[in-house]
């Protein structure tokens, strides 16, 4: 197959692509793989972890120029940011605010990311999964759009307005979800009691119902190589970096240990079956 290999991650906010899969990201762009990032939103609703950063109000360009970092960082080589705004965690104001990603028209949101499959045409598409991780809506929406749009993106009747423009119908031939298992919280558990670190700490973890259930990781990517490069760009995200924060927290030798495999759960295909676990997201699948 003489096409490039191109990889296209679909997330919510700046920092999705650094604390959920950048080990990932880091490793297909080192090996050649066009990796395209979009973000849905400015992250408008997060924290500053630093008032020095600047005030809330000036927060989505703070998240912006994070992002960029990160994916300087990565190799991200493409970053297209969708331009909806952050809808705020669960009960909050800002999920009522009519600009927010969740308040957006649905059929528009799949659109752009048609408009965007059609235009990169990625043998690989990734996204959340349905719950978004730990819940937080604009997670669950770029979800539910992503997959609208992996369905429809092959469609010639879907937005036909992308053929006048010379985007032709593409069809993926894979759709991922990220998969953070159970087990990875069972045995961090275990990991930081057995170092006797108060779990306590980490009140807002709820160590037997986090994640998804382990049979869903039906691909393992060893990133154990690039560890050290998914950290600096957590770095770049200093403004969601609290130093009451799981990343602050938890010793260093622990993180380095459960960042070296990252899940994914194979949620669309138009190839065969294939043996599980997946080691590479772009494995021709046996069948």
């Amino acid at each position: 197959m003489g096409e490039q290999r191109t990889l296209l991650a679909v997330l919510a906010h700046p920092d999705d692509e650094s604390f959920g899969i950048g080990g990932t990201l880091a490793k297909y762009a080192a090996e050649g793989v066009r990796v395209v990032l979009a973000c849905a939103t400015g992250g408008e609703a997060g924290e500053i972890s630093d008032p020095s950063l600047g005030t809330k109000e000036q927060l989505a360009g703070i998240r912006e120029r994070e992002l960029r970092c990160a994916c300087d960082v990565l190799g991200i080589g493409e970053l297209h940011l969708l331009g909806y705004r952050d809808s705020g965690m669960a009960g909050s104001p800002d999920n009522d605010d009519r600009r927010s990603l969740v308040q957006t028209d649905p059929a528009e949101v799949a659109g752009k990311v048609v408009r965007l499959i059609r235009q990169v045409r990625p043998q690989v598409v990734v996204t959340f999964e349905e719950g978004g991780g730990y819940g937080h809506p604009d997670h669950m929406a770029i979800h539910r759009h992503t997959v609208a749009a992996f369905q429809a993106a092959g469609d010639p009747s879907q937005y036909p307005e992308h053929l006048a423009v010379g985007l032709e119908p593409h069809v993926p031939e894979k759709l991922y979800f990220t998969a953070l298992p159970r087990r990875f919280f069972r045995g961090l558990a275990q990991r930081l009691s057995a170092l006797g670190f108060d779990l306590g700490r980490l009140a807002d973890f709820d160590w037997e119902s986090m994640g998804v259930p382990d049979e869903l990781c039906t691909a393992e990517i060893d990133v154990s190589a690039y560890v050290d490069i998914k950290l600096q760009a957590f770095q770049c995200h200093r403004s969601q970096l609290s130093p009451n924060g799981p990343f602050s927290l938890i010793p260093p030798e622990v993180r380095w240990d459960f960042m070296g495999t990252e899940c994914f759960s194979l949620a669309g295909s138009r190839l065969g079956p294939g043996q599980k676990p997946e080691t590479d997201l772009f494995a021709m699948r046996i069948g």
